[in-house]
């Protein structure tokens, strides 16, 4: 995939500068509804040793949605441009939920781009549930009827449910309240459509895959999918968490992030310890 030969978004972006010179660059993507400000408890983590880069996803945030009805891989291809344009040749690519199938995406296409691939409860092919289908035809409705308030609130309840994340619930339900109701439901309609199944075969990137055991979202089996059919991924469970597990687990999630980061960049095999933690 070449962002040369298809329509691309020009994607507002936070680029969070490293103060050590030639470092390597992890590029983090959000899921739906939300925006670059989702990695905000990864930062301190990252920065001594990496430059991150934030985009909001085409629609999501403060990037605009085209006209027409986008699919992941036109959603890739605006990152694709995003890269070339801030002339990074090779990243960390870290995705959650729509932003991991981006990030498959990418992986799949443009392998020389990617120095490792972690794909955070995302899958490449949503598999709905009996609950799973009730919550999305719950969301289109509410989206439809322009009710992105009620919406917010009942995805952001779903996703921090404990005492204590009280904040957490707050900023979710405020994001997705401020999405444009035919752009959530585009989004949707592209997550729905998405099926790289048959291309996880052709993922080289040393690759992790995070699954919180409690994500009501993506269900459990679209982690294993992954796990089993990208070559040397490791599957990394995350107990209590749930969907967005970069801020319910964040301590565990960036200590997990940065060994794994650590053993790519110096060269340290992985693909042994990934087939002792895959699911027979």
């Amino acid at each position: 995939m070449s962002s040369a030969g298809r329509a691309t978004t020009v994607l507002h972006y936070q680029l969070h500068t490293c103060a050590v010179r030639e470092v390597p660059v992890a590029l983090l993507l959000h899921g739906l509804g939300s925006c670059g400000d989702d990695w905000a408890l990864q930062l301190p983590a990252l920065l001594p040793r990496y430059t991150v880069l934030a985009p909001d996803l085409r629609g999501q945030g403060d990037s605009p949605m085209p006209a027409g009805w986008p699919t992941i891989e036109d959603l890739a291809t605006d990152v694709l441009a995003l890269l070339d344009q801030l002339e990074i040749e090779a990243v960390h690519l870290v995705g959650l939920s729509l932003g991991g199938a981006v990030a498959l995406q990418l992986a799949a296409d443009t392998p020389a781009r990617l120095r490792s691939l972690t794909a955070v409860n995302t899958f490449a092919r949503l598999r709905a549930t009996r609950g799973s289908l009730r919550r999305g035809l719950e969301r289109t409705w509410l989206a439809a009827t322009g009710r992105m308030d009620e919406l917010g609130r009942r995805v952001a309840d779903g996703l921090f449910p404990d005492d204590g994340q009280e904040a957490f619930r707050a900023a979710a339900a405020a994001r997705l309240a401020g999405n444009q109701p035919l752009t959530y439901i585009k989004l949707l309609t592209a997550v729905s459509r998405f099926d790289l199944r048959p291309r996880l075969g052709e993922i080289r990137a040393p690759t992790l895959v995070v699954a919180g055991e409690q994500d009501t979202t993506v269900p459990f089996g679209c982690k294993l999918e992954l796990a089993a059919g990208i070559r040397g991924a490791r599957l990394e469970r995350f107990a209590g968490s749930r969907h967005v597990t970069p801020l319910d687990a964040a301590d565990r999630f960036n200590a997990r992030l940065l060994e794994f980061l650590g053993c790519v960049d110096q060269g340290i095999a992985i693909s042994a310890a990934a087939e002792q933690e895959k699911e027979p």
